[in-house]
């Protein structure tokens, strides 16, 4: 680290604190599927929705107190003691034999997900403003710890239980704790302390900000494309493993192809934001997050419906009943048969659908002209092929990178001495929509039924996003530019 410059090694320790933290912050995502998915704990599908949640809860709503802390005292003084405070649950969880056992450990560790306020806050004062939007995400890259979770944390949790079934997985959360003392060790060596210079002293100046709409908007945004990016990066294991019938491992690998991109692209979102402007950014990333998540809405399904029957062409008779024809006083009906019909179970892009009809009249029965004399019915097979889904979910995931740099992008600029507290904020209420995603997921898979509802509820947030922030330029323009504004509607 001696040959980078002071900010260039904040960053680096920044993005690596980060990328620990964010690691043990989504370990839940897959030590509880694993404990569940293995028989050791009988956790309920809600159950697990509030296991994977709570770390997330905590490491959001105190997101906001970190941020303070962190602009008066340092970033290097609240990160070493987050890391080193944090590790202490994780030693004590292989003692956990409960679900509020697993429940208050989780809270505890799940402080670790404070970090992003921390290294928020100190990495902005370190960095000029046209490199805060680059530099921000370089640590915002931090975010790919969910995929390091998914993919390696899945093998080890086999290896670790080869030998002993019940016990083995005692060992992984033993592992990430030695892992934040050895980083917090790196930080007290090679870190360097600063302040912001330009904080606001008194508690009132300092929580002013918040009385801004504008705070809340940014809050909302980060809600959808963080919120949702950390709720799936846990929720999308039990999906793979239910929906598709993938192992663990296989399972972790898919699902650290949402997360991994995700990640690395936020770097890519904050020159994105230097460029062309973080606006701009938002405008495609709440779009495509619109379309995707319609395309995912739909689920895996078989569904049967009235298809196209065969009635009587004339009164009379019915003379003759075989599998493919009826005859009514001479005259051909042709027949469907469902027997005559492959119905296809291959994985396809499309729905597949097949027709068939089924007799409902009798030898020698009187029938009317325009009498049904079978019925028909749809078959309509959807597979929801699985590859068509990862890359989906993918696109998502990188669009909702580039929209997390994009968000807090924003921040340096209309808040220069307010960067922790405001930042905080925002990553609060962005810290929600992890906590919040996979307890509403649980809830509206067991009221509905359906795996895909959560990308219908994840749709709907896009689109209210998407109007607010559309709404609130219109607004803007309309009091800044009324001649203008007047102009293009006169016009239009």
């Amino acid at each position: 680290m001696g040959n980078l410059s002071q900010p260039h090694r904040i960053l680096f320790l920044n993005t690596l604190a980060f990328t620990v933290c964010f690691a043990c912050w989504t370990l839940n995502g897959v030590l509880i599927t694993f404990l569940a998915d293995k028989g050791i704990f009988n956790f309920t599908v809600v159950e697990i929705g509030w296991l994977l949640g709570i770390p997330i809860l905590s490491g959001s709503i105190f997101r906001l107190p970190i941020g303070i802390l962190t602009d008066k005292y340092g970033g290097k003084i609240i990160f070493s003691v987050l890391l080193l405070l944090c590790s202490i649950p994780l030693f004590l969880m292989p003692f956990a034999n409960s679900f509020w056992s697993f429940a208050v450990l989780s809270f505890f560790f799940g402080l670790v997900g404070t970090s992003f306020a921390v290294g928020i806050g100190y990495t902005s004062i370190w960095y000029p403003k046209e490199w805060q939007g680059r530099a921000l995400g370089i640590f915002g890259m931090g975010n790919a710890g969910a995929a390091i979770t998914t993919f390696i944390a899945p093998t080890i949790l086999n290896n670790l239980s080869e030998n002993n079934p019940v016990n083995g997985w005692k060992m992984l959360p033993v592992i990430y704790a030695f892992t934040l003392v050895i980083i917090g060790i790196l930080f007290i060596v090679f870190a360097k302390n600063k302040t912001n210079q330009g904080v606001s002293k008194t508690m009132s100046e300092l929580m002013s900000p918040l009385k801004k709409v504008r705070v809340w908007r940014f809050g909302t945004y980060y809600f959808l494309v963080f919120g949702f990016f950390v709720a799936y990066s846990q929720w999308l294991l039990p999906n793979f493993m239910n929906v598709y019938n993938t192992t663990l491992v296989m399972g972790g690998m898919f699902a650290t192809m949402f997360s991994l991109p995700s990640g690395i692209i936020r770097a890519f979102g904050g020159y994105l934001s230097d460029k062309f402007g973080a606006r701009k950014v938002m405008y495609w990333v709440l779009g495509s997050s619109i379309v995707i998540s319609f395309l995912l809405m739909f689920p895996k399904m078989e569904i049967f419906t009235a298809g196209p029957g065969v009635m009587s062409l004339s009164s009379g008779t019915v003379t003759e009943i075989v599998a493919d024809k009826i005859i009514v006083n001479g005259k051909i009906h042709q027949i469907n048969n469902k027997k005559d019909l492959e119905i296809s179970k291959e994985s396809s892009v499309f729905p597949v659908k097949k027709s068939w009809q089924e007799i409902i009249v009798q030898q020698n029965q009187e029938v009317k002209k325009k009498e049904l004399l079978a019925k028909g019915i749809t078959q309509i097979n959807f597979s929801a092929n699985l590859w068509v889904y990862v890359i989906l979910v993918t696109l998502i995931g990188i669009s909702w990178g580039i929209g997390k740099a994009a968000v807090y992008k924003h921040i340096p600029e209309y808040f220069p001495n307010e960067v922790g507290v405001v930042g905080g904020m925002v990553g609060l209420i962005g810290g929600l929509g992890g906590f919040l995603g996979p307890i509403i997921f649980g809830y509206l898979l067991n009221y509905t039924g359906l795996w895909t509802s959560s990308w219908i509820f994840i749709f709907l947030v896009s689109v209210g996003c998407l109007i607010w922030m559309h709404r609130t330029i219109i607004t803007a323009m309309r009091s800044k530019s009324p001649d203008f504004t007047k102009e293009i509607e006169d016009n239009h």
